[in-house]
C-alpha cells in the first residue's frame, strides 16, 4: 500500500499504544454512571427506568456523534481529533460535579458522552497505520481499549467511598485532560495525512465519505454490533445495579463482580482480531452468537419456588414438598465471564470487514456501524428499566437478550446462504468468504 511508505514499526507501535491508552481512559468515563449513577439513584430516589436513562444517556452522544467524528477524522487526522474530543468531554466531566437535578444530571450527561466517539476516532487513526492483512489483529488490540469499563468498575466505588462522587469525576476529568496532551505531543502524524499535507491533495469530502452507507452489508454489520458491542455498554452499565438488587452484595462487591465481566470483554478483542486475520470473520460471528445464545439462556431463568402436591399422610392429610431453584452467585458471574469472553471475539470480527471493504471510508462506515452499536448501549439499558418497572422479574433482561441474539444470528445465517448461493462454486466453498470484498448480503 502506497500510503504506508516510510512507515516504521516503531510508529506503528506508538500510534497503536497511545491510541489504546487513550481510548481506555476514554471508555472509562463513558461508563462512569455505572458506579456513580447507583449513588446518585439513591440521593434522588430514582426510578429503575430513570436510572436505565440516565445510565443510556452518555452512549446516546458517544453513539450519534461517531458518525461525524468519523468523518473529521477522515479529513484532519486523528492526531488532531482526538484530544479535541478528550477536551471537551473533560469541560462536561468536571462540571458534573456542580450537578443537583435529575433534568440538568440528563445534560451533562450528554455532553460527557463524547467520551464515547473516541472509538471511532481511534479506528479511523490506527487503521491507517497497517497493512489490510494486519489490520484484524491491530483493530482488536485497539478495541481491548474496551477494558476502560472494568477500570471503572474496579477503581470507582474504592474512589466514590474514598473521597465522594463528586470527587471522583473531577478526579476522572483530570486524567482525561492529562491523557490529551500526552497524546497530541507524542502520538505520529498518520501517513494519510501527512502525504495529504506534503502534496496539497485534498481529502475526500463528506458526501463521498458517506457513500458506501448505502449498501445493505454495512447495516447488517451494524446489526451485529448492536448486541456486541451495545449489549456490552448495557452489561457493563447494569450488571453493578443487578449485583446489588438481585443478590444484595455492596457497591464495592458489585463493581468487582461486573469488572470481572468488563475484563473479558474488552482484552480479549485483540485475540478476536488475531481469529478473524486467521480463520475469517464468519467463524467468529458464529461463535460468539452460538455460544451467547446458550449463556443468556441459562441466565433468563428465573428465581423460581416449586410447590408439589405429594402423596397425603396414612390419614389422609394433605401434604406438600416446596423446593426453590434459582443460580447460585458464583454461577451467574462465571457466565458472564464466559458472555463478556465471547462478545470480545464479536466485536473485532465486526470490525475486521470495514478496512478490508472500505479502506477509503473506515471514518464513515465505521462511524455508522459504531453508531448502531453504541445505540443499543442506550435503549438496552432503557429497555431493562422498563421491563423491570412492569414484570418486577431481574432475570426478564436476559430474556430480551436472548431474543436479540437469535434475531441476529439467524439474520447472518439466511444472509450468508443467499450469498453462497449467488456466488460461484469454488467461492462458497471458502471458509474465508464473509471477507471476500464482493459480499452484497
Amino acid at each position: 500500500m502506497h500510503e504506508l511508505e516510510g512507515v516504521t514499526k516503531s510508529q506503528q507501535i506508538r500510534a497503536l499504544g497511545l491510541s489504546t491508552f487513550a481510548f481506555t481512559v476514554c471508555f472509562a468515563v463513558w461508563t462512569i454512571f455505572s458506579i456513580i449513577g447507583v449513588k446518585i439513584k439513591q440521593e434522588l430516589g430514582l426510578s429503575e427506568t430513570q436510572f436505565g436513562l440516565l445510565v443510556a444517556t452518555p452512549v446516546l452522544t458517544g453513539s450519534l456523534s461517531r458518525i461525524f467524528l468519523g468523518v473529521w477524522t477522515d479529513q484532519i487526522g486523528g492526531r488532531l481529533m482526538l484530544p479535541i474530543q478528550m477536551l471537551i468531554t473533560a469541560v462536561s466531566v468536571w462540571l458534573l460535579a456542580s450537578v443537583h437535578s435529575y433534568a440538568v444530571f440528563l445534560m451533562a450527561a450528554l455532553g460527557l458522552g463524547l467520551a464515547g466517539g473516541s472509538f471511532i476516532i481511534g479506528i479511523a487513526y490506527v487503521s491507517r497505520w497497517y497493512e489490510a492483512e494486519k489490520q484484524g489483529t491491530a483493530l482488536g488490540i485497539f478495541g481491548a481499549g474496551n477494558v476502560g469499563a472494568a477500570v471503572t468498575n474496579f477503581a470507582a466505588p474504592y474512589l466514590v467511598l474514598a473521597f465522594g462522587w463528586q470527587d471522583t469525576a473531577r478526579i476522572y476529568a483530570v486524567v482525561l485532560v492529562a491523557t490529551a496532551v500526552l497524546f497530541y505531543l507524542f502520538a505520529p502524524e498518520d501517513p494519510v495525512r501527512k502525504r495529504q499535507k506534503q502534496t496539497g491533495e485534498k481529502p475526500a469530502s463528506a458526501a463521498q465519505q458517506l457513500e458506501p452507507l448505502k449498501n445493505i452489508q454495512v447495516w447488517r454489520f451494524a446489526t451485529y454490533y448492536f448486541f456486541v458491542f451495545g449489549g456490552f455498554v448495557a452489561f457493563a452499565s447494569f450488571l453493578p445495579r443487578y449485583y446489588v438488587g438481585a443478590y444484595g452484595v455492596p457497591l464495592a462487591a458489585a463493581g468487582a463482580f461486573a469488572g470481572m465481566y468488563s475484563l473479558p470483554g474488552s482484552i480479549f478483542r485483540a485475540l478476536g482480531g488475531w481469529m478473524s486475520d486467521v480463520w475469517g470473520a464468519r467463524f467468529v460471528m458464529y461463535l460468539t452468537f452460538i455460544v451467547s445464545l446458550v449463556v443468556l439462556f441459562i441466565m433468563s431463568y428465573p428465581e423460581t419456588t416449586y410447590t408439589v402436591e405429594a402423596i397425603p399422610l396414612p390419614d389422609g392429610t394433605p401434604q406438600t414438598i416446596t423446593f426453590s431453584f434459582g443460580i447460585p452467585l458464583y454461577v451467574f458471574v462465571f457466565l458472564t465471564v464466559v458472555l463478556g469472553f465471547v462478545m470480545s471475539l464479536g466485536k473485532a470480527a465486526v470490525y475486521k470487514h470495514i478496512p478490508v471493504y472500505f479502506p477509503h471510508n473506515v471514518g464513515a462506515v465505521g462511524g455508522l456501524v459504531g453508531m448502531i452499536g453504541g445505540l443499543g448501549g442506550f435503549f438496552l439499558p432503557i429497555a431493562f428499566g422498563i421491563l423491570l418497572d412492569i414484570t418486577h422479574v431481574w432475570s426478564v433482561v436476559f430474556m430480551l437478550m436472548f431474543a436479540l441474539v437469535a434475531v441476529s444470528l439467524i439474520w447472518m445465517h439466511v444472509a450468508i446462504r443467499r450469498m453462497e448461493r449467488r456466488a460461484h462454486p469454488e467461492l462458497a466453498k471458502n471458509t474465508h468468504l464473509s471477507d471476500v470484498p464482493h459480499e452484497n448480503a
